[in-house]
């Protein structure tokens, strides 16, 4: 049998103890610390069923699977108060004014129609529209290291319009509405207001910052914000001058709405503004076998949503507050991105990607969790078993974090996220184990 070494093993069951309120029994508690052990010890599956044939439980005669099936599928242990608890203690090691804050999307390939959230979508981890479970997720990167804050399932129409469907999988009720995903993310980053995590900026790709709502729920809460959109977007690049005129003639008072005067330069799309854009080439970080460099324009911008049609009465444009500024990067692949922020305008184009690079620490940590820590292995079909599963796993990330920053499991942190094998960083493999007897 092989376990991990007892200095470690004692060092894990003090991290464990530290959320015990959210297990709420001694027993959910041990079982955690099992769980734990086992998405830590070599396997190529982290499910339940090959996890528990590995995991040695001292003074226990019964059944190992049925007791882990129990703890994660059917106890009703609250996940959110031991991720926050989590998010506590990463943060006495972590945080930093600086960090970022990466809102993604994350997903889950399946088979069969009955685990929760299921169905034909597109996914950007699978890079296609498949039979899949979606989950909207936010990870924290900062100067001391990065950690996954938050998970929760997007539930697609087609599960929101069954009730039926939503009570076998045991949905909680207040997550039985619809919610887009960009709701969904601005839901976790409210969540994270309230704890007090501090942070920079939130970066998202262009699956989240197409959504005006979206842009505009980050705006309305003060956020400072760099993503990603697709560049069929429409800008002015010149401050507008909006005027009011009204919409019909006749007796009393007409609606009014601000246009753009007709003499006025229209707006143009983003792809094609890029076009025009003097490149600047710029490295932002060495990578292990190069610097890490791209070509890059970046300049003020107006976005005129739907401005063709005017703005209401009341929605008194003001320029001043409403200019942007454009990123665009064209990669070494050739392929291009385009990002809006309203990062002041005084912010340089190195500080915009710094931050917009931040993706990369995010993507290995994702990669790290599902390759190695089994996030992905889950397979049961309810939304508390799916919920917990996911918190085991951001608790597993955060003990090797940990140990990573004492010195026991030495990964490299300044990987390239291009050319640099992922083992070489990993550092589940790094953990002490010993055959037991």
């Amino acid at each position: 049998m092989v376990e991990l070494q007892p200095d470690v093993l004692e060092r894990l069951e003090e991290y464990v103890a530290e959320f015990a309120a959210g297990f709420g029994y001694i027993t959910r508690t041990r079982w955690a610390g099992i769980y734990l052990q086992g998405l830590f010890l070599d396997g190529e599956r982290k499910s339940i069923e090959p996890l528990s044939r590995r995991v040695s439980v001292a003074g226990w005669h019964g059944d190992t699977e049925q007791a882990l099936q129990q703890f994660v599928n059917q106890s009703v242990w609250d996940e959110h108060a031991v991720l926050q608890t989590y998010r506590r203690v990463m943060g006495e090691a972590v945080d930093h004014p600086d960090g970022i804050v990466v809102i993604d999307d994350t997903g889950f390939a399946k088979k069969g129609r009955h685990s929760v959230g299921v169905t034909r979508q597109y996914s950007g981890t699978l890079g296609k529209t498949d039979n899949c479970q979606v989950a909207v997720s936010l990870h924290y990167a900062a100067p001391k290291g990065d950690y996954p804050l938050a998970l929760r399932l997007f539930l697609p129409e087609s599960w929101t319009s069954q009730p039926d469907r939503m009570a076998a999988a045991r949905v909680p009720l207040e997550h039985q509405l619809h919610r887009t995903k960009h709701e969904i993310a601005l839901d976790l980053l409210d969540q994270l207001h309230a704890e007090g995590l501090p942070y920079r900026a939130v970066v998202a790709d262009a699956g989240y910052g197409i959504g005006v709502d979206f842009r505009r729920g980050l705006d309305a809460r003060g956020v400072t914000y760099v993503v990603g959109i697709a560049g069929i977007e429409a800008v002015l690049t010149e401050l507008p001058t909006w005027s009011v005129k009204g919409e019909v003639e006749g007796r009393g008072r007409p609606p009014k709405r601000w246009y753009l005067p007709a003499d006025a330069a229209p707006p143009v799309a983003v792809k094609r503004l890029a076009e025009t854009l003097e490149r600047t080439p710029f490295s932002w970080r060495q990578g292990s076998k190069r610097p890490l460099h791209a070509e890059f324009a970046w300049i003020r911008v107006w976005p005129a949503h739907r401005w063709g049609m005017g703005r209401a009465a009341d929605d008194v444009p003001d320029p001043v507050a409403e200019a942007r500024w454009l990123l665009v990067e064209w990669r070494s692949d050739g392929s291009i991105r385009y990002a809006l922020s309203n990062l002041p305008a005084t912010a340089t184009l190195a500080e915009a990607v710094g931050v917009w690079k931040t993706r990369w620490q995010v993507e290995q940590g994702y990669q790290q969790l599902k390759e190695e820590l089994g996030l992905d292995h889950f397979e049961g079909r309810s939304w508390p078993g799916f919920h917990h599963h996911a918190a085991l796993c951001f608790l597993a990330y955060g003990f090797l974090a940990l140990e990573r920053a004492r010195g026991t499991a030495t990964a490299l942190d300044t990987g390239d996220e291009t050319d640099r094998p992922f083992a070489d960083r990993h550092p589940v493999s790094a953990l002490p184990i010993r055959t037991a007897d």
